[in-house]
């Protein structure tokens, strides 16, 4: 309902409806972007970026979608587009939980082997690697389904895809990731 009533005063003209949207999402935007980017200052750059747009795109909103739907997948947008631009390393220490891989996280994290530097970041580089090999579109149906925790629904929302692909997208990629994962670990061993 609140998201209506600033659209209405946005497009009438009021500014503080903007600010009162900003501050509502912001939150939300800055958790989204740091969970693609993993470092707090760009998320917070970049989640800039995402009210920019939308400031700039709110007259021509269509409400084809939730306002809220619509803000995600501006900010998915931006944040690959960051990730693109800066071909940036990603911490991944969580990885192996999030595929239920206990062995991997705990290799990762230098507990079954020694920890240096060096071993640390040749593993992201390698972890790295094993990432980029997904699909974009399994990528991010991957981090917003089990980072962020989104369901399918508002999944394929923020995508503009269905539920079904949404589904298939999160399973090929948990798929892959977990048996690259463990080949790379049986290599290293």
């Amino acid at each position: 309902m609140e998201d209506i009533a600033w659209l209405e005063r946005f497009q009438l003209g009021d500014k503080t409806a903007f600010n009162q949207l900003v501050l509502h999402y912001r939150s939300s935007v800055i958790t989204t972007c740091y969970r693609f980017l993993l470092n707090q200052q760009d998320a917070e750059d970049i989640s800039q970026d995402v009210f920019v747009a939308v400031y700039q795109s709110l007259s021509s909103f269509r409400g084809d979608s939730k306002l809220s739907t619509w803000i995600y997948r501006i900010t998915v947008t931006k944040c690959l587009d960051e990730i693109k631009r800066r071909h940036r390393k990603k911490r991944i220490s969580s990885l192996g939980k999030l595929l239920h891989i206990d062995i991997f996280s705990d290799w990762i994290s230098g507990g079954t082997m020694p920890d240096t530097a060096l071993h640390e970041n040749e593993r992201l580089r390698e972890v790295e690697i094993v990432l980029n090999t997904l699909p974009e579109n399994q990528r991010i149906a991957f981090t917003l389904s089990k980072i962020d925790g989104f369901s399918p629904r508002e999944i394929s929302e923020i995508m503009n895809i269905s539920v079904l692909a949404v589904d298939s997208l999160v399973y090929r990629a948990k798929k892959k990731t977990t048996q690259e994962l463990l080949s790379l670990l049986k290599n290293n061993q």
